[in-house]
């Protein structure tokens, strides 16, 4: 933050992380003639592991934003300008709080449209609720000339759109795909739900189970657990797992931390705290950083098959699929109703080759496996 007498203060993109050089704003949240206070949410700054809310420093007027939705900013340049309280003199061109009502500075905030580029037809160019209205229902999609409607690419599905295709052409995938009995833990699970949720506060869903037999096969092959680095591979000590979570149309994947060390109880309570946060876009930066290894149920959607993509620099993703209770063939010749699911391995061929990865994926079925209904989980 720095300050300017004739133009206000300074707001700068902040230092988040120690490999950040820079941000961009995925939507402003405040806009030209604004009162802000002081940690006031002024702007949602998108980086390649998440999305996190820039506050304002300080009190006073928001006269002028130097960046605008979709740009890139580097760490240091100055995102807008404020005038504080103390500051005196008449208020710059661009300050729209003499011309504009609270109903449209609401209205722009919400529709995430920035107001120095509507054009107004009031009397004296003053913008209107129907002038931004306009504005939005254009600049959010626009009609070709066969009927169909183009809709502009958000800042952060752009990111996530780089990122992958960078995983996709610089990674050499390679797929594998087992499938598990896993008919104890729809007992087990069954069992203690719903003393789990009276005591808890927290469902018990399958994720908990299906993560500690993939950590516990981790342990025994730890080169899965590593990151490929031009000519290098670092093979990871800690275990910390990349959870894939739904937040509104996107997915983020914030890291559950040593989950080899917590009970199948302590994963469960830890992963509802994660979703929730996810969910309602409270999550921090170092919530997202650190990830080794990538876990995504897919199950949850109804999916029985999936190939994920490797989260770049990491050696592998797992993806967890629906159960599905079929006949299958149990103790030699006798046939029973069991409850089977699919797990979906993409790995890095450069780290890992067929049989490795194939033995880790055996280990993991066999964990699966070994569940007993009747255990506990604390």
């Amino acid at each position: 933050m720095q300050r300017n007498e004739e133009k206000g203060t300074q707001v700068v993109v902040p230092h988040l992380a120690e490999s950040l050089v820079s941000a961009t704003v995925g939507k402003w949240l405040k806009c030209p003639g604004d009162d802000v206070k002081e940690y006031d949410v002024l702007c949602e700054l998108i980086t390649d592991k998440i999305t996190v809310q820039m506050p304002s420093p300080i009190e006073g007027t928001l006269l002028q934003l130097l960046v605008a939705e979709g740009e890139e900013a580097a760490v240091g340049s100055t995102l807008c300008l404020i005038k504080e309280p103390e500051d005196h003199g008449p208020n710059r061109t661009d300050d729209y709080s003499g011309r504009l009502s609270p109903v449209v500075q609401r209205l722009a905030r919400e529709l995430k449209i920035e107001l120095s580029d509507v054009r107004g037809i009031g009397l004296g160019g003053r913008i209107s609720r129907k002038d931004v209205l306009a504005y939005g229902k254009k600049a959010s999609s626009a009609i070709d000339s066969a009927g169909d409607e183009i809709k502009a690419v958000s800042p952060a599905r752009k990111t996530l759109a780089a990122l992958r295709r960078q995983s996709v052409s610089d990674i050499p995938h390679a797929w594998m795909m087992l499938e598990a009995d896993v008919t104890s833990i729809v007992k087990l699970r069954h069992r203690l739900k719903d003393q789990f949720l009276r005591d808890e506060g927290v469902k018990l869903t399958y994720t908990p189970f299906v993560l500690k037999a993939i950590v516990n096969a981790i342990k025994d092959y730890p080169i899965v657990n590593s990151s490929w680095a031009s000519d290098k591979i670092t093979i990871h000590k800690e275990i910390h797992v990349c959870i894939a979570v739904g937040s509104g149309h996107d997915v983020v994947t914030p890291v559950l931390r040593n989950p080899d060390r917590k009970t199948i109880a302590g994963i469960a309570i830890e992963l509802e705290d994660l979703a929730e946060r996810a969910r309602a876009q409270k999550l921090t930066l170092t919530d997202m950083q650190g990830g080794t290894f990538t876990f995504f149920n897919t199950g949850t959607y109804g999916s029985i098959l999936s190939y994920p993509i490797i989260q770049d620099p990491q050696a592998a993703i797992v993806s967890f699929e629906s159960i599905v209770r079929r006949p299958a063939v149990i103790h030699e010749d006798c046939i029973a109703i069991r409850s089977m699911a699919n797990l979906c391995l993409s790995f890095d061929h450069r780290i890992l080759d067929g049989v490795v990865a194939g033995r880790f994926m055996q280990r993991v079925k066999q964990y699966l496996e070994q569940f007993d209904p009747n255990m506990g989980i604390y």
